[in-house]
Parts: C-alpha cells; structure tokens; sequence
C-alpha cells in the first residue's frame, strides 16, 4: 500500500477565539477515510492538545509555564482523541494513540520498537495519532516541534510523502500577506537561500514555525522523501495534492535519490550525538564529492568528547560547520590512535553516513 505521513499544525485546528475547530478535524478524517479507498495507508501527527487543554483548565496564575504545558497536554490529549475518535467512528475506522518523546529515537532499538508498534497497527487498519508527550517532554526531551517529529516518522516508516498542513499555502518570497510576496512552488537543493524570506513567528499554541518546517522539509526531502507544505484550512487539501499537485498552491521539497533505513535513521538522529569529529579541508572535499566516500581517520584532526562502537558522532569541518552524522566502527581511543595517518579503516563507513 501507498504509506503517507499527514502532520497537522495547532494553527489549523483551531479557530482565531483559541476553541478546537471541530469542522477541521472533521474534514481531515474524512480525507483519511477516502485516501485508505484509494489505498493509502495514513499516518497522523496532530498537535492541539494544548489548545484544548487550555479551553478545558484555567490554572492558577501561579502554575509554571513546564507546568502549564504538562496539565493541558495531559488533559488535551484525551479530549482531543476522543474528537477524532468519534468521527473516525462514522466511517468505521479505528485510531489509536502513540504519543513519544525524543529520547524513543535516541538508540537503532529504540527506533525499531517504535517502528514495529506503528507497523502493527497499520497491518491491522488502526490508524496511528502520533503526538509528542508534552507530559513528560521537557528542554533536552523535547521535539524542536511535531514538524520534526512527523519528520522522524516519515523516514522510519519509508512513506511516499510527507504532508506538513499549516494555515498558509506554503513558502513565500516575503510575509505572506504582502501581495508582492510570491509563493515558492517547488524548492529543489540548497535551502539556506531560503532563510531569507521566513519569518520566525510562531503560533499561538505550538513551538514552531515556518522556519523549522523548511529545516525539516530539506532534510527528509534529501533522505528520499518528497514533503509537501499546504494549507490545512481548505476543505480536502491533501486528496487534492495527491490527484493532482502541480495545479495546488503550495510548496514541494522535490526528493532526492531515496536513501537507505540506515540513513533515515540517521537524518534523524540531531541531538543524539556523543561526540564532534572534527576533519580537515581534504576530508571535507571527498566527502561533498559526487563518490561514495568513507570518513577516514587521516582526514580527521580532533575528537571532542568520547565514543564506544557504534554510537553517533557529529561531523564538523575547521570552520565548525556541521556536515553531517555518523555510526562509528570503532571507539575512541582507537580512533584517536589513527587520527592524521593513512591505512587504517575508515571510523565511519560510508553506509553508515549520512551528510547534510
């Protein structure tokens, strides 16, 4: 079956007074129900359970903002799964809650036991309604947003697409609602450029932003994933993206050549990172090179922090750029005994890279 990874903003399903837009999530169920007809297999990230927490609890002023977050997160998430519970129900479907944290990616075997309990239900026609645990995330636990989660998602469960619905068409050359502002159909490489015509805004209820969304975009789309962001707020957008996307308003991150689960893993792994491997000017070329190149020890300069077999290590050229991750093949000490010489194996083999 054709898999696609939906994720929808705080933005879209909630209404301008701050209430959860029943409507919207109404619709969305109703484009999952005729998606699986035409044999999709959906997964949702939502976010809005701290919206609705918010609408249902009035704490006292005195409560922390960890706090605050914590209680409507916890009472949201039930409300807000019921909601979609209910209208699932109309068309005979199922939905079940995952909700994870950051450190559920943090090791391959934590990666795949996630992996296998969204496959299950999938195999049994449950649809997954994945959300972060706002409960327990807090700082170093948390996502950036559900914008990397539904990232993370993608590229664990190889879908075709991923659908990232916010309540503007996509990307513009500027705000939005200036109407020399043009909107960017298809982005294709480098996305630095793009940095340019993002505001940092964020919305009332979520943490993130159209910043992050291209961040997150550019980096599934280099895994092999197209991503396409739209606006969550018209009635039956993504059955319209997948009859027909080129005449949609919206912005595609154009896929690149699809890259190994490994990889994936890999492209997901930011933050998980034990140590920085610093290389030099020679290194950095071999491995922007149009070949299949490992990371040897003679292109390596400095090791900062420390390291076992198999564990992830950020790659750094002189100017503190970071390139890329990687599993290494050997621990530190013995790395550290090959830094600068030739002939030894490389620390991180190509299969195991994956570069920015």
């Amino acid at each position: 079956m054709k898999r696609i990874c939906i994720k929808i903003g705080s933005n879209v399903l909630t209404k301008s007074n701050g209430q959860i837009d029943k409507q919207r999530i109404k619709n969305i169920v109703f484009q999952i129900s005729e998606l699986k007809k035409l044999g999709y297999q959906c997964i949702l990230v939502s976010s809005g359970a701290v919206a609705v927490g918010r609408n249902k609890i009035k704490l006292d002023q005195k409560t922390d903002t960890i706090s605050a977050r914590q209680v409507w997160s916890s009472v949201g998430q039930v409300e807000l799964l019921n909601i979609y519970s209910k209208y699932l129900n109309e068309h005979n479907l199922q939905c079940a809650q995952v909700l994870v944290t950051k450190q559920d990616f943090r090791t391959r075997e934590h990666y795949l036991n996630m992996k296998n309990c969204i496959s299950s239900l999938l195999s049994n026609e449950v649809l997954p309604v994945i959300n972060e645990n706002d409960a327990v995330s807090v700082t170093a636990l948390m996502f950036t947003d559900n914008d990397e989660l539904s990232g993370l998602i993608a590229s664990m469960m190889d879908c075709k697409a991923l659908y990232l619905l916010s309540n503007i068409n996509g990307i513009y050359t500027g705000n939005p609602e200036d109407p020399n502002a043009k909107l960017l159909k298809t982005i294709n490489g480098d996305i630095n450029r793009l940095k340019q015509y993002i505001t940092t805004k964020k919305s009332n209820f979520g943490r993130g932003g159209m910043l992050t969304k291209c961040s997150i975009a550019g980096r599934i789309a280099k895994s092999g994933i197209p991503v396409h962001i739209a606006n969550g707020s018209m009635d039956n957008i993504v059955l319209d993206l997948i009859a027909d996307h080129e005449n949609v308003d919206h912005t595609e991150f154009i896929a690149y050549k699809k890259a190994s689960t490994v990889k994936q893993w890999l492209a997901g792994s930011d933050g998980f990172e034990k140590a920085h491997v610093m290389i030099n000017p020679g290194a950095e070329e071999a491995l922007n090179s149009n070949n299949a190149t490992s990371l040897l020890p003679i292109g390596i300069t400095e090791i900062k922090g420390t390291f076992e077999k198999g564990d992830i290590v950020k790659i750094m050229n002189q100017a503190g750029k970071v390139l890329g991750l990687g599993k290494t093949s050997y621990n530190k000490i013995k790395a550290e005994q090959h830094i600068g010489k030739s002939g030894a194996r490389p620390l991180v083999h190509y299969d195991f890279l994956f570069l920015y």
